[in-house]
C-alpha cells in the first residue's frame, strides 16, 4: 500500500506501508507509485518530497517475491517507472531511511537527492543471490554515485552493509538516531522548500542533465540482460 499526504510549506510525504513484509512492494504498490510520480511532477505547488517506509524496521525491502510478478506483462517497465529509474521527478526527493533498504528499495533510494538514514539501517542489492541483477537502475546509478570498486562489491556479492559504511562511501547523506530520521528529513525538506522553487528545480535539472542521456542508453542493455536472467534456470 502506498499512502501520501501534503504537509505545510509545499512538502509531500509518501509512505510505503507494508511493515509486515518489511515494506516490500507488491504489484498494486508498483502500479500506485508508477501512477503517482507523474502526477506529482506536474504539481507546481509541491516543492519537496519525502519518501519513507512505515514503522521502524525497513524503508523498503524491494519487490514482494511471495507472488509471481515475472508473468505480469510489462512488469520491467512498470518497475522502472515506480522506482524512478531515470530520475524523472523534477522536485527534490528526500529518502528518510528508517531501517533495511534493500534491492528495489535501495534502487528507489538511489533516485533520491538527499538520503537521511537511521543508525542500524542495512543496505544492499542481494539480487545476484536470487539469480537476478539490480535492473531498476542499480547497475547504472550505483557506480555513478559511489564509484566502481564500492559499487561492484555490493553488486557482485549481494552482501549487506551497515549505515556507517553506507555513509563513508557516499551512499547516504546523513546518519541519525532512529527517532531523528523523520524530523531531520522534514527539516531538510523545509529548507529546500524555503529556497527559490525555480532555482531549486533548475539546480536539479542541471545536475542530472549529463546523466539522463547516458542512463537512457544504459537502460536498453540493462533491460536486455535482466530479461535473459528472468528466463534462466537460476
Amino acid at each position: 500500500m502506498i499512502r501520501w499526504e501534503r504537509l505545510d510549506g509545499g512538502v509531500v510525504k509518501v509512505v510505503i506501508d507494508n511493515p509486515a513484509r518489511r515494506n516490500a512492494l507488491d504489484l498494486a504498490s508498483f502500479r500506485a507509485l508508477a501512477e503517482f510520480w507523474p502526477e506529482l511532477a506536474q504539481d507546481r505547488s509541491v516543492r519537496a518530497v519525502i519518501v519513507t517506509g512505515a514503522g521502524d524496521k525497513a524503508f523498503c525491502a524491494g519487490a514482494d517475491l511471495s507472488g509471481d510478478l515475472t508473468n505480469v506483462p510489462g512488469f520491467d517497465a512498470l518497475v522502472a517507472e515506480a522506482l524512478l529509474k531515470l530520475e524523472s521527478l523534477p522536485q527534490p526527493l528526500i529518502a528518510a531511511i528508517n531501517g533495511h533498504c534493500l534491492a528495489g528499495g535501495l534502487e528507489l533510494a538511489l533516485a533520491a537527492d538527499i538520503r537521511i538514514a537511521a543508525r542500524g539501517a542495512k543496505f544492499g542489492l542481494p539480487e545476484v543471490k536470487w539469480g537476478l541483477i539490480a535492473s531498476a537502475g542499480g547497475t547504472m546509478k550505483l557506480i555513478d554515485q559511489i564509484g566502481y570498486a564500492a559499487a561492484m562489491d555490493l553488486l557482485l556479492t549481494g552482501r549487506l552493509i551497515d549505515a556507517e559504511r553506507a555513509e563513508r562511501i557516499g551512499l547516504v547523506s546523513e546518519l541519525c538516531d532512529p527517532e531523528d530520521v523523520w524530523p531531520t528529513a522534514l527539516q531538510r525538506a523545509r529548507e529546500v522548500a524555503a529556497a527559490s522553487p525555480r532555482a531549486v528545480r533548475a539546480a536539479k535539472r542541471a545536475a542530472l542533465f549529463a546523466r539522463s542521456a547516458r542512463y537512457a542508453e544504459q537502460e536498453v542493455q540493462e533491460r536486455r540482460i535482466a530479461a535473459e536472467l528472468w528466463a534462466s534456470g537460476d
